[in-house]
Order: C-alpha cells, then sequence, then structure tokens
C-alpha cells in the first residue's frame, strides 16, 4: 500500500505568495498601472473649445504619435530636434563614458602610492547631486569669469560661448555627463577587475603572452557580464538626463541641447499637450526597452555560440 506524503498545512503553502505580495502591490501601483494609464491617455486629446475644462478628452487614436513625428507640427518640430539630441547625446555619453570608466579601472586596479585618494578623486564627481555639479560646469562655462575661456584666453584664443552657440551646446552638456559618470562605471569595472584570478594572468605571462594580448584575450572577455550591465545603466542614465540641463541654459538656444526627457517635462504643465506628453513617453520607454533587450539578447547569443 502506498502512503501519499503528509499535505502542507494552506498557510505554509502560501508563504512565498503572502511574502512577494508586498513588492508586488507596489509594482502594479507605481509601474504597471501608470504604464496601462498612459497607454491609454496617448490616444487621447484634451477637449478644446471655450468650454472645454468639463468636457471629456477626445479619442484621436495614432494622431499624438504622426504629430509628433511630423517637423511641420508645433510639437513634432521640437520632439525631432529633441530626440535626435538625445540619440547623439547616448551615443556619445556611452561610447566615451564606457571606454573611459574602464581605463581608469585599469589603471587604479594595481597598489600604488595614494591608491585611494586616486580612486576618491575619480569617484567624487558621481557623489555630486546632479543639479550641484551642473552649476560647477556652468560656472567654468561662463563667457567672461569661467575657467574654461580662462584658459582659451592663456593660449591667446578669444574664447567662446559654451552656452550659448548652437553648436557646442550639445557638446558641452556631454563633456559633464561624462565627467560625472566615468566614475561610477570605474566602480563597477573595479569590482569586475578583482574577480579575475590573478593566475590566469601569471598563467599567460608564463605562455609569452604581452599585456596587450592579455587585455583583449583575457581582461575583455573576462569582464563581459560587468561591459553589459554598465552599458545598460549608462544608456539608461542618458535617457534620464533633466536636472543638469535647468542649469544650463534650458535646452536652449532653440533647443540645440534640448534632451526628450526635459522636453517631457516642460510640457507636462500644458493641458493641450498632455497627449503629446504621453505620446513622447511611451517612445522614451520603447527605445529604451528595444536598446536593454537588444543588448541582452546579442549577449545571450554570443554565450551560446561559445
Amino acid at each position: 500500500m502506498r502512503i501519499s506524503p503528509p499535505r502542507k498545512p494552506l498557510l505554509l503553502s502560501l508563504q512565498p505568495y503572502l511574502l512577494i505580495a508586498p513588492t508586488l502591490l507596489l509594482v502594479l501601483m507605481f509601474n504597471v498601472l501608470p504604464a496601462i494609464r498612459t497607454v491609454n491617455d496617448s490616444l487621447y486629446k484634451p477637449a478644446r473649445g471655450l468650454n472645454a475644462a468639463g468636457k471629456p478628452p477626445e479619442f484621436v487614436g495614432f494622431d499624438n504619435f504622426r504629430d509628433i513625428f511630423d517637423p511641420a507640427h508645433y510639437m513634432g518640430a521640437r520632439f525631432t530636434r529633441s530626440f535626435r539630441n538625445t540619440i547623439v547625446f547616448a551615443l556619445a555619453t556611452v561610447g566615451i563614458g564606457v571606454p573611459l570608466g574602464l581605463m581608469l579601472a585599469l589603471m587604479l586596479q594595481h597598489p600604488q602610492p595614494l591608491l585611494g585618494l586616486w580612486r576618491f578623486a575619480v569617484f567624487y564627481p558621481a557623489l555630486l547631486p546632479l543639479i550641484g555639479a551642473a552649476s560647477i560646469w556652468s560656472f567654468i562655462y561662463s563667457d567672461s569669469i569661467g575657467l574654461a575661456n580662462a584658459v582659451l584666453k592663456s593660449f591667446g584664443h578669444p574664447g567662446v560661448n559654451w552656452l550659448g552657440d548652437r553648436n557646442l551646446v550639445l557638446m558641452s552638456v556631454i563633456i559633464i555627463n561624462i565627467w560625472k559618470q566615468a566614475g561610477y562605471f570605474m566602480i563597477f569595472f573595479l569590482a569586475g577587475l578583482q574577480n579575475i584570478p590573478r593566475d590566469i594572468y601569471e598563467a599567460a605571462a608564463l605562455d609569452g603572452a604581452g599585456a596587450r594580448q592579455q587585455l583583449t584575450l583575457l581582461t575583455l572577455p573576462l569582464l563581459r557580464r560587468t561591459l553589459l550591465f554598465v552599458i545598460v545603466v549608462a544608456f539608461t542614465f542618458a535617457f534620464q538626463t533633466v536636472e543638469q540641463l535647468q542649469a544650463l541654459g534650458e535646452g536652449g538656444p532653440a533647443d540645440s541641447a534640448n534632451l526628450l526627457l526635459y522636453l517631457i517635462f516642460e510640457n507636462i504643465s500644458e493641458r493641450r499637450n498632455w497627449g503629446y506628453v504621453n505620446a513622447m513617453t511611451l517612445v522614451l520607454i520603447g527605445v529604451v526597452l528595444t536598446f536593454t533587450l537588444s543588448n541582452f539578447l546579442l549577449f545571450e547569443r554570443e554565450e551560446s555560440d561559445r
């Protein structure tokens, strides 16, 4: 006769679900439901007219999305310019900031005099509040007393209008972002480097591998997981830039340095632009999600090919 195992008490069976219930409830309240509301609101426009205040919003389907991608539309002109700036900003900060963080980690991983001080000096910008760091650089970029123009004038250059020249202002914001985040990325690379066994490098050196071969054939492949994480974080940070622009000319002149999230922030209080704000938010989420998923899928494919 087969004896069936005793049943668990109901409370014990439900225990895992009860433990995750508070977190699940918060995710539903602050992530899932707002996302659903954003998708729904992107399909509507506030009612227009003299007595529009008490009227329900008007369903327009995908007209909001068509408008924001139309350069002839008042919102489309700003969106397309800000979207292009955001892509350039993200590619530049990730393409320069991540390799710079890796280079700093490689330089500061070995024992040397004042190692802790050097690491703190590189990491310190990441500790500054965003608006504080932007205010410091706003002073550096100042036309008359700014440090950047003072250095240029010492070499006989008349100086430049860093935050007023449409051709320079986006580059100026990119420099600040790289300066602030390179040390933050360095910390992750340092952690990844310290987890690599040293005997691997000793064996490679005995086989005649030089420093360059060790970097390309050992260090970089073994840091792939860390590199993937840092790239995703850097790209996400690039699409979340808001505070810096408030202290650096608010994306001007003529939106030449405006970024997508700051454009959303600027228009969220205007009732007539609610539909456009929700549509732009979905575009922003879609770009970040596409980039993140593509990186993970590429990473998984390379792992399976090995």
